[in-house]
């Protein structure tokens, strides 16, 4: 990376982070400010891509829970049409701020989004577009993590961004039920998969530690996060092909 920061990211923007303070759909107040960061963070990463999530309007996987729950594939393709909804939202806001943005959907939407394109998209990255990967992957029983991961490595994209909804790092524990659990300051992609710590799901991770894609997992409401981050600035924690170290203690000499 130079020191000047990362010049082609793909930010995961997780849905939990569009809600702000609620617990359903979005807010209009968090949706402005995370436009903003965004618009701050182009001007590091002239050439920047979002996935987003959809957890705050459906999680395929809960809708499936129980015995009266839908199908699950039925479930995970009603989550994707929501991921639509939050790409067109976050285009929105991003266009009134003055950028220009494309989405591209891996569903046929053709009214509202692209279809995604790999080399359409890398061009519209090129020319200085924000680029925003709806319905990810396309294919049911696929998180949006692993839509991230994938589309981060299709893009060639030097880091991906895990943007968590008031999460700021990886932690050794949950630290809601163990207060002293510590953050790690560097986390390696094999500590994090034996650990089943909590970064993303495991074919995501497989595929980015494959890849050699650095992930920065941080908390997306914290000042400046995404700047920050896009900039190459200690912010939560870097998960790569890295010592494992814990926050506070000091790294292991090379």
């Amino acid at each position: 990376m130079a020191k000047s920061g990362y010049k082609r990211t793909l930010l995961k923007l997780s849905g939990g982070a569009l809600v702000g303070d609620g617990r359903f759909g979005i807010d209009a107040a968090t949706l402005s400010l995370v436009a903003k960061q965004i618009e701050a963070a182009h001007e590091t990463s002239k050439e920047m891509a979002i996935v987003v999530g959809a957890g705050n309007i459906l999680r395929g996987t809960d809708a499936s829970q129980g015995g009266a729950g839908m199908d699950r594939a039925t479930a995970d393709y009603a989550g994707m049409l929501a991921t639509i909804i939050n790409a067109l939202t976050l285009q929105d806001a991003l266009e009134r701020l003055g950028l220009s943005v494309r989405t591209q959907s891996a569903i046929n939407v053709q009214q509202v989004a692209e279809p995604y394109i790999r080399r359409r998209a890398i061009r519209h990255l090129e020319k200085g577009r924000v680029v925003i990967f709806a319905a990810g992957t396309g294919n049911p029983y696929m998180t949006t993590d692993t839509a991230a991961a994938l589309r981060a490595i299709e893009i060639e994209a030097q880091v991906l961004l895990m943007a968590k909804n008031r999460v700021d790092g990886v932690y050794e524990a949950d630290p809601n039920k163990e207060p002293g659990a510590r953050r790690f300051e560097m986390l390696s992609y094999i500590d994090a998969l034996n650990r089943r710590l909590d970064v993303m799901d495991s074919t995501a991770l497989t595929m980015c530690m494959e890849s050699n894609l650095p992930i920065i997992v941080f908390d997306v409401s914290g000042p400046e996060s995404i700047v920050r981050a896009v900039r190459g600035e200690k912010v939560g924690t870097l998960v790569s092909n890295t010592r494992t170290v814990l926050a506070g203690d000091q790294a292991p000499p090379s």
